[in-house]
C-alpha cells in the first residue's frame, strides 16, 4: 500500500512538473496572494476602510509581480528602492488628481520614464512598472491629499507583506527553480517517450494524432531546455558546473528528438522528413497498419517502456538491481553485436535508444552526482568513461559583447517615445468618454506596448485584450450579483481570480484579461462604484486604449511586423551560419569553439522569431498564404536547428573520444551549405541581392562516400546524414524567402 501511495504521488508529481515547469506559474500565483491575504489581513486588523483595503491588495499585488531579478539579494534591493518609489507616486497622485491639465502632463512623463526604464534592466523595469501603477492606484482609489497618511501606511504594510512572502513564505531561490526546473525536464522527457511509445503503435487512422502529440512533446521538452539554460548562471555554483548540465540537457534533448525521427522512419514506407515533426498540422507520412508483433517489434516496445522507466526513476534515489539491469540492456544496443536480428529502420530505433539511455545516464551523473558502478556491464562502463572524459574537457569562455543600438533605434526609447503619444491619444479620448475613469484607456495603452516589438505584435495583444475583457464584463456583473454587499466574500474571490490570472498569464493573455476583469468588477463592487454603466464604460475605454496604442505604434517611428520578423530572420541565419560553420570545422580538425554558446544563441534567436511570427499566424489574419508561408519557414529553420545542435553535439565529442577522427574532407562538403546560409540572410536583408542559392551534388558525393554502404556508427557516416538533412533544409528556405536557385553545378 505504501508503494502504491508513493506511485501515486510520483506520478502526480511528475504530471505538476510537467505542466508548470519550475512551478514558476504556482509560485508567482501563490506568492501574490499570499501577499494580498495578509495585506488585508493586516489593514482589517488595523480597522481600515474598504477603500484602504482595496489600495492595499492592489498595491501587494504591484510589489510582488514587479520584481523580476532571479537573485534572492538582488530581489530585496529592488523590493527596498520600490516603496519609496511608490510612496512619492502615490503622493503625487493624490496632489496632482485634483489638477487636471498639469496631472495629466505629469502621468504622460511619467509613463514615458517608466517604460524608458527598460533599458537599465530588471531593476529599471520594476521601478517604473511599480511608479506607474502606484499612479494608477491612487486614481483608481480617488486618493486625496488628507487620506495620504493612512494611504502611505497601507502601501508600507503591502510591501512589507510582499517582502515576508517572497523571502520567507514562499521562496524561490534560483538553485531551488533549477531543481524544479530539471524534474519538469526529466518529466516532459518522459512524456516524450510516451507518445513515441504511442507512435510506434498507432493504426493508419490515428497516425497524425499521434505524430501531433510528439510534436508538441518534442516543442515542450526544447521549451523547458531554454527555462534551464537562462537559470543554469544564477542556479548553478560555478560556470563549470553549469556548462556540464546544459551540455547533458542538449544531450537528453537530441537523443529524444532524433528517437522520435528514427520511429517516425521506421512508421513510414521511406525515410521520414526532419521537417515532419516540426511544421504543425504537416500531414503524416502513409503508414501500413501497426507491425506484426514479431520478437523484434515486442523487444522495441518493451524497450521504449523501459527508457520511460529509466527517465522517471533517474534521480530518484532508487537505483536497485531492476534499474542497472534496464539501464545496462539499452546501453548494451550502443555495440553493433548487442543489436536484435531485425530489418535495419528497426535497428537503428534500437541505436536511437541506447543512445537516449547514454543520454539519461550523463544526465543523471551531472544533476545527482557519481552512481554505484558495481553492476555495470562493459558497455555501460564505456559510456561512462565517454562521459567522465567529456566531462573532464568542459571549459568555460566568455561571451561576446553584443552591439548596443543608440538614440530612437533603442527599443526602449522607441518604445517610450510611443507609448507617450499612445497615452496622450488615450487620455483625451477617455476624457470625452468619462472625465472620471480616462485612465483605464491609458492603462490598456500602456499594456499592450509591454514586451511588444511590431505594430502586428501590438495590434493582437490589443484583440486579445479588447476579447478577454468583453468576457470579462459579464462574468464581472454576473460575480458582482451574486456577492452583492458582502464584503469579505467578495475578497476571497478576489483573490481566486488573482491566482487564476498569474496562474494562466503565461499561457493566454486573453484569459488573463478575462480574470482581471472580472476581478474590477468585484473590487468596483466593494468601492460601491458598481453598476453596468461603469462595466460597458470598460470596455469603450479598453478598445478606446488598444486603438490608441496601435495608432502610435503605426505612425510614431513605427516597426512593421515584416521589418521586425526580417530582422530577427537574419539574426537566426547568422546564428545557424556561425554554429554549422564552427561544428564542421572542429569535426574537420580544426581548434576547439564555444559551440554550446552558439547553439544557446541559435535557440533563442529562433525563440525571438517564432514569437515575432506569432501576428502573422493568428487565426484571424486575413492574409493566409502568408500565415502558411511564416509557419514553413520557421519549421524549416526548427529542422536546421536541430541538426546543426546535433553537428555541433557530436563536434563536442571529437577531443575526448579516441574512436572518433576530425576528417578534413569536412570542411569543404559543408562549404556551400553555410555559403546558401548567408546568401539567403543577404536576400532578407536586401531584397534586390544578386545572389543565388547553389545546388548540386548530395553532400555525401563531395565527400566521396558511397551513400548506399551504410557504415553506421563512423562518426562521417553520421555527420553526413545531418549535413544533407541540413543542406536540403537550407535549400528550402530559398523558395518561401524568394531566393533564385542557381543553375546546378556539372
Amino acid at each position: 500500500m505504501r508503494a502504491a501511495g508513493r506511485s501515486v504521488r510520483a506520478r502526480l508529481r511528475d504530471r505538476i512538473a510537467a505542466s508548470d515547469p519550475g512551478l514558476l506559474r504556482l509560485t508567482a500565483g501563490l506568492r501574490t496572494v499570499g501577499a494580498i491575504a495578509l495585506t488585508l489581513a493586516v489593514l482589517a486588523l488595523l480597522g481600515a476602510d474598504v477603500h484602504l483595503l482595496v489600495a492595499g491588495a492592489m498595491a501587494a499585488m504591484v510589489a510582488t509581480f514587479a520584481i523580476r531579478e532571479k537573485q534572492l539579494g538582488a530581489q530585496a534591493v529592488t523590493l527596498a528602492l520600490g516603496l519609496p518609489v511608490a510612496l512619492v507616486s502615490v503622493t503625487l497622485g493624490a496632489v496632482l488628481n485634483a489638477r487636471l491639465y498639469v496631472g495629466d502632463v505629469f502621468f504622460v512623463v511619467l509613463i514615458f520614464c517608466a517604460v524608458y526604464g527598460r533599458r537599465f534592466g530588471d531593476r529599471g523595469t520594476a521601478l517604473g512598472l511599480i511608479g506607474f501603477q502606484i499612479y494608477f492606484l491612487s486614481l483608481f482609489v480617488g486618493a486625496e491629499v488628507s487620506s495620504l497618511p493612512t494611504l502611505c501606511g497601507a502601501i508600507a504594510v503591502a510591501f512589507c507583506s510582499s517582502a515576508l512572502l517572497r523571502f520567507a513564505v514562499v521562496p524561490a531561490p534560483p538553485t531551488g527553480v533549477l531543481l524544479r526546473l530539471r524534474l519538469a525536464f526529466r518529466a516532459r522527457l518522459a512524456q516524450l517517450v510516451s507518445a513515441q511509445l504511442d507512435l510506434l503503435d498507432a493504426g493508419p487512422d490515428e497516425m497524425d494524432k499521434a505524430l501531433e502529440a510528439v510534436r508538441e512533446g518534442t516543442a515542450r521538452l526544447h521549451e523547458t531546455a531554454m527555462m534551464i539554460q537562462a537559470q543554469l548562471e544564477e542556479g548553478t555554483p560555478d560556470e563549470s558546473a553549469a556548462r556540464l548540465v546544459q551540455r547533458r540537457i542538449a544531450d537528453a534533448e537530441i537523443a529524444a528528438e532524433r528517437l522520435g525521427l528514427l520511429l517516425l522512419t521506421f512508421r513510414s514506407a521511406e525515410r521520414a522528413d526532419t521537417l515532419t515533426l516540426h511544421l504543425p498540422g504537416a500531414p503524416a507520412p502513409s503508414v501500413g497498419q501497426p507491425a506484426v508483433p514479431d520478437e523484434a517489434t515486442a523487444t522495441l516496445r518493451r524497450d521504449l517502456q523501459a527508457l520511460r522507466a529509466l527517465v522517471l526513476r533517474a534521480g530518484s534515489g532508487d537505483a536497485g538491481t531492476g534499474l542497472a539491469h534496464v539501464r545496462n540492456r539499452l546501453l548494451g544496443y550502443r555495440d553493433e553485436e548487442n543489436l536484435p536480428p531485425a530489418p535495419a529502420a528497426v535497428q537503428d530505433v534500437f541505436r536511437g535508444i541506447g543512445e537516449a539511455a547514454r543520454s539519461v545516464l550523463g544526465l543523471r551523473i551531472a544533476l545527482d552526482g557519481p552512481q554505484d558502478e558495481s553492476d555495470d556491464t562493459p558497455a555501460t562502463a564505456r559510456s561512462r568513461e565517454e562521459l567522465d572524459a567529456e566531462d573532464a574537457a568542459i571549459d568555460g569562455g566568455e561571451e561576446p559583447a553584443q552591439e548596443q543600438e543608440t538614440g530612437l533605434r533603442r527599443p526602449t526609447t522607441r518604445a517610450a517615445v510611443q507609448v507617450a503619444v499612445g497615452s496622450t491619444l488615450a487620455i483625451v479620448g477617455g476624457e470625452l468618454l468619462s472625465t472620471q475613469r480616462w485612465y483605464w484607456a491609458v492603462l490598456t495603452c500602456w499594456i499592450v506596448f509591454l514586451n511588444t516589438a511590431s505594430t502586428g505584435e501590438i495590434l493582437v495583444k490589443g484583440y486579445r485584450r479588447l476579447l478577454g475583457t468583453v468576457f470579462g464584463v459579464v462574468a464581472g456583473i454576473v460575480l458582482a450579483g451574486l456577492v452583492g454587499q458582502h464584503t469579505w466574500t467578495a475578497f476571497g474571490l478576489v483573490l481566486v481570480l488573482i491566482f487564476a490570472m498569474f496562474y494562466v498569464a503565461p499561457l493566454s493573455y486573453t484569459l488573463m484579461s478575462f480574470f482581471v476583469t472580472a476581478m474590477l468588477g468585484l473590487l468596483y463592487t466593494l468601492l460601491h462604484t458598481y453598476s453596468l454603466d461603469v462595466l460597458l464604460l470598460r470596455v469603450e475605454e479598453t478598445a478606446l486604449g488598444a486603438a490608441c496604442g496601435v495608432i502610435a505604434a503605426a505612425l510614431v517611428l513605427p516597426v512593421r511586423t515584416d521589418r521586425r520578423t526580417n530582422e530577427l530572420l537574419g539574426t537566426v541565419l547568422d546564428r545557424l551560419a556561425e554554429v554549422t560553420e564552427a561544428a564542421v570545422g572542429q569535426l574537420s580538425g580544426g581548434p576547439a569553439d564555444e559551440l554550446l554558446d552558439k547553439a544557446r544563441d541559435l535557440d533563442q534567436a529562433l525563440a525571438d522569431l517564432r514569437a515575432a511570427t506569432q501576428p502573422l499566424i493568428h487565426p484571424v489574419t486575413p492574409l493566409r498564404a502568408r500565415r502558411h508561408t511564416a509557419r514553413y519557414v520557421v519549421a524549416l529553420l526548427e529542422t536546421c536547428a536541430y541538426h546543426a545542435r546535433t553537428l555541433a553535439a557530436t563536434a563536442e565529442l571529437l577531443p575526448t573520444h579516441p574512436s572518433i577522427a576530425a576528417d578534413p574532407r569536412l570542411r569543404g562538403a559543408a562549404g556551400r551549405t553555410v555559403r546558401n546560409i548567408g546568401t539567403i540572410a543577404a536576400r532578407v536583408a536586401d531584397e534586390h541581392a544578386a545572389a543565388r542559392v547553389e545546388t548540386g551534388p548530395s553532400i555525401a558525393s563531395l565527400l566521396g562516400s558511397d551513400a548506399g554502404t551504410p557504415r553506421y556508427g563512423r562518426i562521417t557516416d553520421r555527420v553526413l546524414r545531418h549535413l544533407e538533412r541540413l543542406d536540403e533544409a537550407v535549400v528550402g528556405l530559398a523558395r518561401p524567402l524568394g531566393v533564385p536557385m542557381a543553375e546546378p553545378r556539372a
